[in-house]
């Protein structure tokens, strides 16, 4: 079976199949986001979690508060069902979540999109963790991992998806591929912050932030 890594690197490459036009979209809009993002300014190691309260693909509320009671968390930001590159990493860390429950770690993963599509996320992926829906991004942009996906209108388009209805918004914003691991007492202990939207944390690396933080 291939790595998560070589589904990821196989993605990459078919978007060579694009029309150039959309690529280079893709490309200038992430240019310009990294002219100003500053990774200074997003959550790191060491901070507490901002409190939150979100809701689950059921529709039930769930808050950090309920979650750190179980234990540490590991938290994965998931731009939407509507990504592949999400979709790789989502299924990746299903397969991998026995071994985050084994050490009394709670999985995650928190989007922008509303529940109606975090559950068509969570039947497609047979997902047996919480997807949890960031209204408006109003976490992601606590922690400074909001990007803009505008440059994507056109690509979106031509794949009949809307992103304003998903969300419930017209921000075309989503979350920069992130995972980060809090302790108990809700403090992160590692961040894998990473603006390359074509990239994701492994999940043996996730398991190895663990073992390392249970020493």
């Amino acid at each position: 079976m291939t790595s998560q890594k070589e589904q990821l690197e196989e993605l990459t490459t078919k978007l060579g199949s694009f029309p150039e036009e959309v690529r280079n979209q893709l490309k200038d809009g992430h240019s310009k986001f990294l002219e100003t993002w500053d990774p200074s300014k997003t959550i790191q190691v060491g901070d507490k979690l901002p409190a939150f309260i979100m809701t689950d693909a059921t529709g039930k509320e769930v808050s950090s508060a309920s979650l750190l009671t179980k234990g540490p968390l590991l938290i994965t930001f998931y731009r939407g069902e509507w990504c592949p590159f999400c979709n790789i990493a989502i299924a990746f860390l299903q397969k991998h979540l026995p071994e985050f429950q084994a050490r009394g770690v709670t999985l995650v993963a928190i989007s922008p999109e509303l529940p109606n599509h975090n559950m068509t996320a969570t039947e497609k992926h047979a997902l047996q963790f919480p997807v949890l829906t960031d209204l408006h991004n109003a976490f992601a942009r606590k922690l400074g991992i909001v990007y803009d996906q505008s440059s994507a209108k056109d690509l979106h388009a031509s794949l009949g998806l809307d992103l304003n209805e998903r969300n419930g918004d017209s921000s075309w914003e989503v979350p920069i591929p992130a995972t980060l691991l809090v302790d108990k007492d809700g403090v992160v202990r590692n961040t894998a912050i990473e603006p390359d939207w074509k990239l994701r944390l492994d999940p043996k690396q996730a398991l190895e932030w663990i073992d390392a933080m249970q020493k």
